[in-house]
């Protein structure tokens, strides 16, 4: 805490005296208390580690969600600059690439959907795969596969899973263009195959949610979102086709620094410069995975509208469940800032552009990007909009959920399943879990309370509260 300069009270910077080999500060977006955890699982030494990376810009960034991370921490972003031999890192991105979170709206209000909630429940858990290698109905072969990794949602909307009109709500429109399967491996291909349109296990979810309060109304009711509605949410990725592509890459890049003449002060931010051919090799690949991602929660939203219709014995256009938006978090991405092209890594962490900014929907463009910030099960996640400030100090960044405190071994050790059960139902929660192992894990005690979190970028000005959304059902691997 003695080397931290306190900045404000949302705001804490690492000097460049703290690490050799330092070429940027380093900033974290935290209250007192969260800033104490990180120090205490050393993630802020992570954050050190960032700065020394080759190229990197301003600083190397931590959001209030911060914990230790594979070389970055998560919560973590950096930016660089390929002119100055700025590196990628896929430590930078994570396993899982293109986790993110897809919002949806309806038109039910709690009353309609509350007395059938545990069919509900019951119904997605049928509908939708999920669990660790639970595989989908989707069985794609490897030319399919090539083609989705390709044109992301669009593939999917092709197929009959939504409607063009989604595409407008998606970040980057659901495809990273770049991406090229070329040097993707028959592994990866092969674990892809049958996962399309499955959830996965660990801390994905599909979650049934009431909006029970309203922060901005007029953000709010640009997107769609009033008091007592019904939606529902999605966090998941590339399942294990991205975790293939990262876990091959980190292989393919390991002499990669010694080629280019990097030190680096720990082996897991092994990293290539962009413009190298390892550099572009990983892009490609990694934007594969992405896209991969993105055609997942296409087609998952159209399983879970699906479901909802079973269930609830109700037409299409009575449930009127529309995109409101989905964001990656674990993702690098080339983008303009301050007038030059950076290679952006967000590792759990979430793109924040303000109003105005080209790359949203016209619907948004007034209001700033809708930002989704799930929580634990047991407690609210947020809907926010991003705004200026991120764009000056952040790179359009902030943060994208709760963050951990306890490692998943802890969180497992730390309660029943009579425990979590409980905890559930005192929250008004129906769950249906997979695995009790993963749920365990997965616990609300295990998490910060997101509430925390998202204050520090509302106080920060990094994004402002635009609604809260209150859990009545969740399914979990």
């Amino acid at each position: 805490m003695s080397e931290l300069h306190k900045i404000n009270d949302w705001l804490w910077e690492l000097p460049v005296s703290h690490k050799s080999g330092m070429r940027v500060p380093g900033r974290v977006y935290a209250s007192e208390t969260m800033l104490r955890q990180a120090l205490d699982e050393n993630a802020l030494e992570q954050v050190a580690n960032v700065a020394t990376l080759p190229g990197i810009q301003k600083f190397s960034l931590a959001m209030p969600d911060i914990h230790w991370g594979y070389g970055f921490p998560i919560g973590g972003c950096a930016a660089t600059d390929p002119e100055e031999g700025g590196v990628i890192s896929p430590g930078g991105v994570g396993y899982d690439i293109n986790c993110g979170v897809r919002l949806m709206r309806t038109g039910l209000q709690q009353a309609e959907v509350s007395p059938r909630i545990k069919e509900l429940v019951a119904q997605l858990f049928r509908d939708v795969p999920c669990g660790l290698g639970e595989g989908s109905d989707l069985d794609l072969s490897h030319a399919d596969e090539k083609a989705c990794v390709r044109q992301g949602a669009a593939w999917a909307v092709n197929r009959g899973f939504g409607k063009p009109d989604d595409l407008d709500f998606i970040e980057e429109r659901g495809c990273l263009q770049g991406a090229e399967p070329l040097g993707i491996t028959n592994r990866a291909l092969e674990r892809g195959a049958g996962q399309l349109g499955s959830l996965g296990s660990g801390n994905h979810f599909l979650e049934v949610q009431v909006v029970d309060e309203i922060f901005d109304e007029r953000a709010a009711e640009v997107m769609g979102l009033s008091m007592g509605q019904v939606t529902a949410m999605i966090h998941c990725g590339s399942r294990g086709f991205g975790y293939q592509v990262c876990d091959d890459y980190l292989k393919t890049m390991r002499s990669a620094p010694q080629k280019y003449g990097i030190s680096l002060p720990d082996r897991q931010l092994v990293c290539a410069p962009v413009e190298s051919a390892e550099g572009q090799d990983y892009l490609a690949a990694m934007r594969c995975a992405a896209n991969y991602a993105f055609a997942n929660r296409q087609v998952l939203m159209v399983k879970t509208a699906r479901a909802f219709q079973h269930a609830l014995r109700i037409s299409p256009r009575a449930l009127e469940m529309e995109l409101v938006f989905d964001v990656p978090h674990n993702i690098a991405k080339m983008e303009e800032h301050g007038g030059k092209t950076l290679c952006v890594h967000r590792k759990g962490a979430t793109r924040a552009f303000p109003p105005g900014h080209e790359s949203l929907p016209a619907r948004y463009r007034a209001i700033g990007q809708p930002v989704l910030v799930p929580g634990d099960m047991g407690r609210c996640s947020f809907v926010l909009a991003g705004t200026e400030t991120a764009m000056e100090q952040t790179f359009g960044t902030v943060c994208h959920g709760a963050g951990r405190t306890m490692s998943r071994a802890a969180a497992a050790r730390h309660g029943s399943m009579a425990d979590l059960r409980r905890a559930m139902d005192e929250a008004g929660v129906v769950m249906m879990a997979h695995g009790k192992g993963t749920a365990l894990e997965e616990a609300p005690w295990a998490y910060k309370d997101v509430s925390e979190v998202v204050e520090v970028c509302h106080q920060a000005g990094l994004a402002r509260k635009v609604a809260r959304l209150r859990p009545i059902g969740v399914i979990k691997g």
